[in-house]
């Protein structure tokens, strides 16, 4: 002991502040080394060199090593100045950590100097220090602060709504309507008095999920309100008819669906209305609710009492499996609302992904919305087929599918499929002529023969599960000569074009850029893919700098990830060998939310995902050692997480993705801040007029503990926004476990409330008994990590 004391002879305080930052030395020595050894930054090298030698100073209890590390923390602010400019939250795991690191050398130091007022220095030179930088922090959070780029829209132009519902006082589609602006007239509810706005009413569904089911609820649910009824699905597909204004509940239909038909997400986004042609007054199911289900079941309800329409299928309900083959329970669910045009009820299915490369058929059908007979079906490897297929015969397994919403024209019969890829996401190979020309593209189908008119591909030979997740919106696109039947497609990728509606014709400028060939498939790869010249949500490619986290350590070990992956930005392909970055992920850009517009001032509004996936192809062998294999041969249990570890059988390679790219023992992702966004777009020149992070700091922090911060910091984000005449935004989405209600014209927040779990749908709003309603489905998501519930809240004014 005296022979230790005699080499570390300093006070306590002293010889833990130097211990500490000795161990910290060592592994940005050791991290810092690999990293520059991959080609990137030599500063945790250098800085470990350095804060090794202060910390042995400080144990050896010489009063230099504090000098020495406050050299390295004023170092580290010029360098953190210069590697990331005034971005606030670039400079947190810069600066933050080796702040506090200072203020304890302060104290250690003062324990080492004999002046009698030692400690009230350190206390006075630490408040200095963390008030600098408070008031640093506070300036940059003031520069950063969004601001309009530009005003709204000078010129009011009116665009005509497509679809035979008007919301009016109503929302009597997932859209607002099937043209899906998500645009209300109505106008109660203003800018200046949103901020009185309360809790009408709150109803429970009863719809929580069992033990089998934990992990895998995501309501997603979207009500409509027509007349004197509420409508809303549950994630396990219960649908409930509530008084509008008083959320009492007027009836409920379940249909029994079993656990194990959940795919990867128990989700109910909407339901559908269809009022029969010429029905008399009292005639049963006159007006009826249509919706499917996650076994694939498609009904028809008497909107008046939720009982089965008899006329309809059997016994009111179809099963849409029937053509498909071997359809294992959770391979083939139906998440979202069917759409009805000219009678027809146009449906796709979502197909379990990774599963196997010959996965059921991703068949579109149409049914009869009064008898439920089958009218036609869309097969794209058979389509001659009219019908059901030949005895003997299925729809043709593995190919793209349409998961998520249609939009629809009923003037031109047409109505738009957002279409997926085939089967296997990540490898493309194996896929047909007709496969490579449908999938991830939007396709206008003739909704009176089935046969499709036009299509519009965005991705050419997709490995990166770019599939188009949200409806196309419909416009009346302003030009030189007038306004053009038009709609609006946003991606995942982050660029959205406008095309006509009739034709498929692009009206806003393409181009083509050059993308990274090779990967596993390199004579699969096209050497350039199309992009939106007119508007993208898409930022910049991702560079070593935008890496992240809680402090230089695990922004350090973030940085080495990023060397080591194969990355060559936008369109970077898969690898087997290593791990590669693709950005952005899976999630968008825009996804199912789709996008809102006020079609009296021309603006789009667009909330949007900014995260990365950290990505690799595993071998066969290799997959097959880890026990990855299909839900029903191997795996058994229900839900999981989309691509990470999914088999991809009947081709060489599974695939492993780590959504969003965040480290495993503090839960934060790589990239930087913000990772989500809401945007202002003015139809008539594409410009930006403002955009904003969206969502804040509350409910995260690292090892998942929330921070209870009030900051924005612009989370990961699904379902969408609703807008309204008087110029407000209705949008939850954020992981924030916030509604909040966005001015049109600035993007400022102007009111929020704290949702009982997460609010991951889209909000809608009507009128009852001559007062407007703001309502939302709040019951959270296990994919974005919010608190599951089973709320239906309402707003108005007192």
């Amino acid at each position: 002991m005296n022979r230790i004391r005699q080499i570390f002879p300093a006070p306590w305080l002293a010889l833990l502040t130097g211990l500490i930052l000795v161990l910290i030395a060592i592994l940005l020595l050791v991290g810092g080394a690999w990293l520059a050894a991959l080609g990137g930054s030599p500063y945790y090298l250098v800085t470990g060199a350095a804060m090794l030698a202060a910390g042995g100073l400080l144990m050896r209890g010489r009063i230099a090593g504090g000098w020495l590390y406050a050299a390295i923390f004023f170092f580290t602010l010029i360098w953190a100045f210069w590697e990331v400019g005034a971005n606030g939250w670039a400079l947190v795991p810069r600066i933050i950590a080796p702040l506090f690191l200072l203020v304890l050398v302060f104290f250690a130091a003062a324990s080492l100097s004999r002046q009698p007022r030692r400690w009230r220095r350190a206390l006075g030179a630490s408040a200095l220090v963390i008030g600098l930088v408070a008031a640093g922090g506070a300036m940059l959070g003031w520069l950063n602060t969004p601001r309009p780029l530009r005003d709204l829209p000078g010129e009011r132009w009116a665009m005509a709504d497509p679809a035979l519902m008007a919301a009016g006082s109503d929302w009597p589609a997932y859209g607002g309507t099937y043209s899906a602006r998500r645009y209300s007239p109505l106008d109660q509810i203003t800018p200046a008095n949103v901020g009185k706005l309360q809790r009408a009413w709150l109803f429970h569904t009863g719809d929580l999920p069992s033990k089998a089911a934990q992990g895998t609820y995501g309501a997603e649910n979207t009500p409509l309100k027509i007349g004197d009824s509420l409508y809303v699905c549950t994630p396990k597909n219960i649908v409930l008819a509530l008084d509008p204004a008083t959320g009492r509940q007027k009836w409920r239909f379940d249909p029994k669906v079993p656990d194990e038909a959940i795919p990867y997400t128990a989700a109910c986004r909407g339901v559908s209305f269809y009022g029969v042609p010429d029905a008399t007054a009292g005639q049963a199911c006159a007006q009826r609710i249509i919706f499917a289900t996650l076994d694939a079941r498609l009904f028809a309800l008497d909107a008046a009492t939720g009982r089965p329409c008899q006329d309809f299928g059997s016994n009111g309900e179809v099963d849409t499996k029937i053509g498909m083959g071997s359809t294992p329970p959770g391979y083939v669910s139906i998440t979202s609302p069917p759409t009805i045009v000219r009678g027809i009820i146009v449906t796709g299915h979502q197909v379990l992904d990774g599963q196997d490369r010959w996965a059921p058929s991703g068949v579109i059908r149409g049914f009869d919305a009064v008898s439920g007979k089958l009218a036609w079906a869309w097969d794209m490897m058979n389509p001659e087929w009219k019908g059901y297929p030949p005895p003997g015969e299925t729809w043709a397994r593995g190919t793209p599918n349409m998961w998520t919403i249609a939009s629809a024209d009923e003037t031109l019969g047409l109505v738009y499929l957002p279409m997926g890829n085939a089967s296997a996401d990540y490898y493309s190979s194996l896929r047909r002529g007709p496969e490579n020309h449908y999938a991830t593209s939007l396709v206008a189908l003739d909704v009176t023969t089935g046969k499709p008119r036009w299509r519009f591909q965005a991705v050419k030979k997709d490995v990166w599960d770019y599939d188009f997740g949200a409806q196309a919106t419909l416009i009346d696109f302003p030009g030189p000569e007038g306004t053009t039947p038009a709609l609006v497609l946003p991606s995942k990728q982050g660029d959205i074009y406008i095309l006509d509606r009739r034709t498929g014709r692009p009206l806003t400028p393409i181009g083509t850029v050059k993308v990274p060939r090779g990967g596993v498939e390199p004579a699969e790869r096209a050497p350039t893919q199309i992009v939106s010249l007119w508007h993208s949500l898409r930022k910049a490619d991702l560079t070593e700098r935008d890496m992240w986290g809680m402090s230089p350590i695990d922004q350090m070990i973030c940085r080495i990830q990023f060397r080591k992956a194969s990355y060559q930005g936008f369109y970077t392909p898969p690898t087997s060998e290593r791990r590669s970055i693709q950005y952005p992920g899976y999630n968008g850009g825009t996804d199912w939310g789709g996008v809102a517009v006020d079609p009296e001032r021309g603006v789009i509004i667009a909330n949007y995902n900014d995260m990365p996936n950290y990505v690799r192809l595993v071998p066969r062998a290799e997959a097959n050692k880890k026990g990855w294999a299909p839900r029903d041969q191997a795996r058994g249990n229900i839900g999981g997480a989309e691509g990470a570890g999914d088999p991809q059988a009947g081709t060489p390679y599974a695939i492993d993705v780590n959504a969003g790219w965040r480290l495993p023992w503090t839960g934060l992702l790589c990239k930087q801040p913000p990772y989500g966004g809401i945007r202002a777009i003015d139809i008539a020149t594409g410009r930006t007029i403002w955009d904003r992070p969206l969502g804040t700091a509350r409910t995260n922090g690292p090892f998942g503990i929330p921070s209870m911060l009030p900051v924005t910091i612009g989370t990961p984000n699904n379902g969408g926004a609703a807008v309204t005449a008087s110029g407000l935004i209705f949008i939850a989405a954020a992981t924030d476990n916030l509604i909040r209600a966005i001015d049109l014209k600035t993007g400022r927040t102007l009111w929020t409330d704290v949702l009982p779990a997460g609010g991951q749908a889209t909000p809608i709003t009507y009128e009852a008994n001559g007062k407007q309603y703001v309502v939302i489905y709040a019951g959270g998501h296990h994919f974005m990590e919010t608190p599951i519930g089973d709320e239906v809240i309402a707003y108005a004014l007192p």
